[in-house]
Formats: C-alpha cells, structure tokens, sequence
C-alpha cells in the first residue's frame, strides 16, 4: 500500500458502521445545534438522523485536506436542515423570507432571537455556525463554502446589524 493511499484511508470516514459511529459520535451535539438554528419547527433529531444518512452514502466523499470531520458533517447536517424549513415554509412566504423585519417596540428590539430572524440567510448561517455550532472561522467557511474573510465580513456585517437593532435608545 502507498503511503498515500495510507494517508487517505487514515483521513476518511471510516467503512464499518460501528467505527463509523464511533467517528461521527463527537460531532452529535454540534450538529443537533445547527439543526434546530437553521430550521425551527422542524424535528432536529429527524434532520440530524437525515445528515448522517447522507454523511454515510457519501463518507467517500471525504476529503480531510478541504476542511475537518466537524466542517464536512456541519455542511451537510445545514444543507439538510434548509432542505427541512423548505418543507415548513407555505410558498407565499419564500419571497418575503429574506426581508428584514422592521421593529418598533423596545421589547421585540431587545429579543436576540427576534433579531436574529432579521439576518439575511448567509448572515444567520455564519452566525449560526461561529457563534451557536462554535466553529472556527475556517469550519465555518467550509459550511458556507465560501473563503475566510467573506465569513469575517458576513459576521462583521451580522454583529453591525444586530447591534442596531439590540441598542436601547435612552
């Protein structure tokens, strides 16, 4: 065997179910978490469960050069989760989902979830990610799939953001 294919072998997921467990077993809670962010009022378990179907049809996939376990599994476990509030959402909503919801009362100002609802969607990802999965920058950018300094930027953006609609006017 080659040194590569060594390197390969030792990097994947592993083939065996119960080895399989044992690999993904650390990454549970994590991947729990960015369920029930990214698609409240769905069954985290059920998205969770989903993800790592998938994480086992595609463990070939695998590729620890682009990113670690927690990344792939979390990239995986967001796009399932999006996949989940699509199913939730009635059709007439999906053109306004996006849309920043204006508050006017201090009480709704100061609710974070409220105000986390008013991010974009790459915006409540990255947050979702950095701040609730507690990513790192990189593992975030890997979910995301995007570079690094857009996930500073995206998060400098989302922190601005919620600042404005968290200050109490005195």
């Amino acid at each position: 065997m080659s040194t590569m294919t060594n390197e390969r072998s030792a990097n994947a997921p592993p083939a065996d179910g119960a080895t399989f467990v044992a690999w993904v077993r650390p990454h549970l809670a994590a991947m729990a978490r960015v369920a029930a962010r990214l698609a409240v009022g769905a069954d985290r378990d059920d998205i969770v469960q989903e993800s790592l179907t998938r994480a086992w049809m595609k463990r070939d996939q695998y590729d620890a050069s682009r990113g670690t376990a927690s990344s792939w599994l979390l990239a995986i476990t967001a796009d399932q989760a999006r996949k989940a509030a699509r199913r939730l959402r009635p059709v007439a909503e999906l053109d306004d989902h996006d849309a920043p919801v204006a508050r006017q009362d201090v009480e709704a100002r100061v609710d974070v979830d409220q105000a986390l609802t008013t991010l974009s969607t790459r915006q409540r990802l990255a947050v979702d990610c950095y701040y609730f999965a507690d990513l790192s920058i990189t593992d975030t950018a890997a979910v995301m799939g995007c570079s690094e300094g857009t996930v500073k930027s995206t998060l400098s953006d989302a922190r601005a953001r919620l600042r404005s609609l968290l200050e109490v006017s005195e």
